[in-house]
């Protein structure tokens, strides 16, 4: 057996990224599609799509990606980076791209029909991919084949990328899924939780909190005999767990997962007595507001990463419109050391107006770089690998995009960079750099998740 292992903290500077792109809940009528932006301030196509790779199927809604292989896979030659999988949120196909043969014009090389993943594990909805030690590739579901949580894996052979089968055992899927994360030298993965498909797919209802249709959970795994252990119930203050990240370091026992719905960010940890737990570290307030759907809004944090140094920790409120770095020397008192707005519901010349801030914050100006304004929020994060640069876009999903950026459904998502102080903290943003989808030759388009071809922070796990 191989063992794959994340050798990317000294790879090169990124010169191009992968995006998935979304029409599903716009008014263009194509499929979703693979962009590949050139990054390199050296090129004369700096800052362009330079490639997209149309979907052969509409209303996919592609959303996260992952890779057929780590970083360096000791032991076997034959295992290369060069798949790009991409699970559809929506429809529940599977598409692998062949990125090896060309990097900058990706090809189609197969894809998975959604019945496959229906009949041979009862599961739906696919989202986080990570590649395994075996060879192996494992996808994180959301639903089961009618709409309901259901928060399995569905495992694909890495050579043919046939459905395997599931990777957890028959009746143990947790009640809902969405992402995860493995520490293998501990044994151990752990996975979170969004909410129920039928639930999510059109908007957010809040009704729909109180009814248990979303998650507030973790769950933790056996990681050699696929068992579920423990379910870390998180309460009100961790509804909608999202993202969950382990620190790179292979020895560590200890992460961070962000919480949407009450912009949280829990510490998971490894007890003296062998078992998991997990505490609140960070808590940003909701805002007392009027002009909005509720009086209160939440900050959602939407994703979070922690550099490859484990020394900050980054997250994306989405609603709020900002994104904060932490220093997180102090595992247990993450501190504040960089924040940027970047658009949001809280534009001081938008229709919402802040009543009551605990963190006594100016509403910010709206954002415009290159005469764009920027519609949306920051959302999906991507951080190179030195550290120094933060690649941002705005869509979350679209059917939650729909319902609180309407606008950004019309004149499209962007992409946007920060440059980032690695020595004491600081975040601002480089005016000079924008990727505007809202100029696609078909129509505006929701860009959502980045991707290196060299692997990432979120993308690799250490072994």
């Amino acid at each position: 057996m191989s063992v794959c292992v994340c050798v990317c903290v000294a790879g090169p500077r990124e010169q191009i990224v992968y995006l998935p792109c979304i029409y599903r809940n716009t008014d263009v009528l194509k499929p979703d599609y693979l962009a590949t932006v050139d990054v390199d301030p050296s090129s004369p196509t700096y800052c362009q799509v330079i490639h997209r790779l149309p979907m052969p199927n509409l209303r996919d809604e592609l959303h996260h990606s992952g890779w057929n292989a780590c970083s360096s896979c000791f032991g076997d030659a034959t295992k290369k980076r060069n798949r790009l999988i991409l699970p559809s949120l929506i429809s529940s196909r599977v598409y692998v791209v062949d990125v090896g043969t060309d990097p900058r014009q990706p090809r189609l090389h197969k894809m998975v029909e959604p019945t496959e993943l229906y009949w041979k594990c009862g599961l739906a909805n696919p989202h986080t991919t990570h590649c395994l030690g075996s060879g192996q590739i494992m996808i994180s579901c959301m639903g089961d084949p009618n709409g309901n949580g259901k928060g399995g894996f569905v495992l694909l052979d890495g050579e043919t990328f046939e459905v395997v089968g599931n990777w957890e055992h028959p009746g143990e899927a947790a009640p809902f899924g969405y992402d995860f994360w493995y520490q293998p030298r501990h044994n151990v993965m752990i996975s979170t939780e969004w909410g129920a498909p039928r639930a999510l797919a059109d908007g957010f209802n809040p009704a729909h909190v109180k009814q248990g249709q979303y998650g507030s959970a973790l769950h933790v795994w056996d990681w050699t005999s696929h068992r579920r252990l423990q379910t870390l119930e998180l309460g009100e203050e961790g509804a909608i767990p999202l993202e969950i990240r382990f620190l790179h370091d292979p020895d560590a026992t200890e992460g961070y997962v962000g919480c949407a719905l009450q912009g949280t960010v829990f510490r998971f940890y490894k007890t003296p007595k062998g078992d998991w737990a997990a505490e609140r570290v960070i808590k940003v307030p909701s805002k007392k507001v009027e002009g909005w759907m509720l009086p209160d809004m939440p900050s959602l944090i939407t994703d979070i990463l922690i550099s490859l140094d484990d020394r900050f920790l980054y997250f994306s409120n989405w609603l709020h419109g900002d994104i904060r770095q932490y220093d997180i020397t102090d595992r247990r008192n993450p501190r504040l050391v960089g924040q940027v707005f970047l658009g949001g519901s809280l534009v001081s010349d938008g229709p919402v107006r802040v009543l009551e801030d605990p963190e006594n914050q100016p509403q910010p100006p709206p954002r415009v770089i290159k005469g764009k304004r920027i519609r949306g929020s920051p959302q999906m994060l991507q951080l190179s690998l030195d550290g120094r640069r933060l690649y941002v876009t705005t869509s979350l999903y679209s059917g939650w995009d729909k319902q609180f950026y309407p606008d950004m459904i019309q004149e499209g998502s962007v992409m946007m960079q920060v440059d980032v102080d690695t020595l004491s903290g600081g975040l601002s943003l480089n005016e000079s750099f924008l990727v505007d989808f809202g100029k696609e030759p078909d129509g505006p388009a929701l860009a959502h998740e980045l991707r290196y071809p060299g692997g990432d922070c979120t993308s690799d796990i250490w072994l």
